[in-house]
């Protein structure tokens, strides 16, 4: 900060005089400019022979008039330089002139006559400086001020913002009404090609603008790492303006501001620049402020890039696991269904799947969220009928720490989980009364309480619930609230059971066939008639399942080209003690399966004793062979 040198204030002189009027007038300025503008004139009235009286500057080889009053004039440029190297009080001529301050570049300069003694330039120029020092400090710690809190609301806008396009375009218009100019522009530089690539860039075509390294006033901030200004009426600065950049843009530049963008890690990354101040040159002040925004700037596009690259990341992981989830079938019933959930998944109503053990209600619920707008967030899947009352609470809202014995530490629950995703409620029918009642409370209220807690989180996760039981009748049975019931059953989706799905069945064969095969690198075998018959005729008790498990036995464990109707390994279904045999098949065919199937097991039972099995059966031993002979089995080992 500048030294007032009021001991140059003699008693008696015009300063002593006015010194008075000078600090009265600062009640009633805004800045340094302001105070000189008003107490130059209440110099000349003082001073009533003077010709003119200035207040001037000398930058970067020039000279400007600050404020002035009177009969315009020349500035006497040779007396000026030499008043500035020796830093004192000079006489030339008509001219007085003072430093304001020593070793300063802002003198007063009095044409006069009489001419003005140098003791009353110097008394004049002191008292000058010191209202002009008190003025620029007021309002720099005012403008400060201001700044201060327009770049707090700035950077939490900035940081708020998660698309660079929309983050540089709020960053360019709230830096020209911060700072008084006409455009700015956030030049980033792109190290592949060289080249700083400046967006926003009004009047060209995508709106961005390419220039090459080193180019321009821009070029020149981003090689040195240092800022750079430019003012409109320094010939030589005008000359570094890169003027077919201006003719790309159809703008002219007057004046340029420009300053480094550097991240953490000390390196440069762009620049921030702005283009014509609307009154006048930026200043040190708007320099200042600009690095300050420029610092905060980097730091906000580094975040929005890395949120970008994540979005970007966690879109191509959603795209990867959405072409897995594939509904393999072409019968009416899947083709319907199919349709169907192209429709549903673009709403956002809930959706209850139901169907047995197996269809894939699993898979129906992955295609609804990865078809939706959700797909990009997550999906998260919780099985009812492993939640115990007591965890269940705890799983599905979270808990804080404490909450119970076991709580070492919060932790968030499914619903706080799927936020703006997809929550998977399979086995729902399994859920306790309890449960269905909290659960209902937060499907109607979106809004969640950990267990242990107090603080409300709202919480957007669209609801998919899938059962295998018949939530009809527990309803009618008093096992499942009728309330939550109509909750979930917005849309109701039915996946019909493999044994309905007809030749479907061949294409889910083939298609896991092929998948294990591959992950067994070996050669993919083919059906032969009898086996793809006998796939036909099973009624798959386990579904997709168990159709599923048994390709996954064949492709580790079948060494042959040909799969047939003896190399499937059927399991009967649970909790029965006969084999199943179809219901399509006509009496002839259904009872010789059935009497296949009773005499095959009958031998297993006896581990091959064929005897033994023949006693079981009450029959006699060679009427067993005879009896299989007309069945067409084998005489093997069982």
């Amino acid at each position: 900060m500048p030294t007032f040198h009021t001991q140059n204030i003699q008693p008696e002189t015009l300063g002593y005089r006015l010194l008075g009027d000078f600090i009265g007038m600062l009640q009633n300025c805004q800045g340094e400019l302001p105070f000189l503008q008003m107490a130059l004139p209440r110099v000349s009235v003082e001073q009533a022979h003077a010709e003119s009286v200035a207040v001037v500057q000398g930058t970067k080889g020039q000279w400007r008039k600050l404020a002035t009053v009177g009969r315009a004039v020349d500035l006497p440029s040779e007396f000026l330089a030499d008043v500035l190297d020796r830093n004192q009080a000079l006489q030339q001529d008509d001219w007085s002139a003072c430093p304001l301050f020593p070793n300063s570049d802002q003198l007063l300069l009095v044409k006069s006559r009489p001419l003005m003694p140098a003791v009353e330039c110097a008394s004049l120029a002191a008292a000058l400086a010191a209202g002009y020092e008190i003025a620029r400090q007021s309002a720099v710690d005012r403008q400060r001020a201001q700044r201060l809190v327009a770049m707090l609301e700035m950077t939490v806008r900035w940081n708020q913002t998660q698309e660079t396009e929309q983050l540089l375009q709020t960053m360019v218009e709230t830096s020209t009404q911060l700072l008084d100019a006409e455009r700015a522009t956030i030049f980033l530089l792109d190290p592949n090609s060289a080249t700083l690539i400046g967006r926003p860039a009004l009047g060209v075509e995508g709106g961005e603008l390419r220039i090459s390294e080193g180019t321009g006033v821009v070029g020149k901030v981003v090689q040195t790492g240092q800022p750079r200004r430019v003012d409109t009426d320094i010939a030589n600065e005008q000359a570094q303006i890169d003027r077919t950049v201006d003719q790309q843009l159809g703008f002219q530049t007057h004046s340029i501001l420009c300053v480094p963008m550097i991240d953490q890690a000390g390196k440069t990354i762009g620049a921030f620049e702005l283009l014509n101040k609307r009154q006048g040159n930026f200043s040190q002040a708007d320099e200042e402020a600009l690095t300050e925004l420029a610092a905060h700037a980097t730091v906000a596009i580094g975040n929005t890039q890395q949120v970008e690259s994540l979005k970007t990341t966690q879109k191509q992981v959603a795209d990867q696991a959405a072409q897995k989830v594939q509904l393999i079938g072409e019968c009416p019933l899947i083709s319907d269904l199919k349709e169907t959930i192209s429709r549903v998944a673009a709403t956002e109503l809930a959706v209850l799947t139901l169907g047995e053990n197996g269809t894939g209600k699993e898979v129906v619920a992955q295609m609804i969220h990865y078809l939706s707008e959700r797909r990009d967030n997550v999906l998260v899947a919780v099985n009812c009928a492993a939640l115990t009352e007591s965890l269940l609470e705890s799983e599905l809202f979270g808990h804080e720490k404490g909450a119970f014995t076991d709580a070492h530490e919060a932790r968030p629950g499914k619903f706080e989980l799927a936020d703006g995703g997809t929550l998977f409620l399979d086995e729902i029918g399994d859920m306790s009364l309890g449960g269905q009642a909290k659960l209902l409370r937060v499907l109607e209220e979106k809004v969640v309480v950990r267990v242990g807690g107090s603080l409300p989180i709202t919480t957007d996760a669209r609801v998919i619930a899938a059962t295998n039981q018949d939530l009809a009748q527990l309803v009618r049975d008093k096992k499942f609230r009728e309330d939550l019931f109509f909750r979930l059953n917005v849309v109701n989706l039915t996946l019909p059971p493999l044994r309905e799905r007809g030749e479907d069945v061949i294409l889910l064969a083939n298609y896991f066939l092929k998948n294990f095969c591959a992950k067994a690198r070996r050669s993919v075998p083919k059906f032969t008639a009898a086996a793809r018959k006998r796939l036909l005729a099973h009624l798959w008790p386990g579904n997709i399942r168990e159709l599923r498990n048994m390709m996954e036995r064949l492709a580790y464990l079948f060494t042959g080209e040909k799969i047939d109707a003896g190399d499937l390994s059927f399991i009967m279904s649970p909790g029965s003690n006969e084999p199943v045999v179809p219901l399509d098949l006509p009496l002839t065919e259904a009872t010789r399966q059935f009497q296949a199937d009773y005499i095959e097991r009958h031998i297993k039972q006896s581990r091959g004793n064929m005897t033994q099995a023949a006693e079981r059966m009450g029959l006699h031993r060679s009427n067993l062979y005879r009896k299989m002979k007309q069945l067409g089995m084998e005489d093997a080992e069982f």
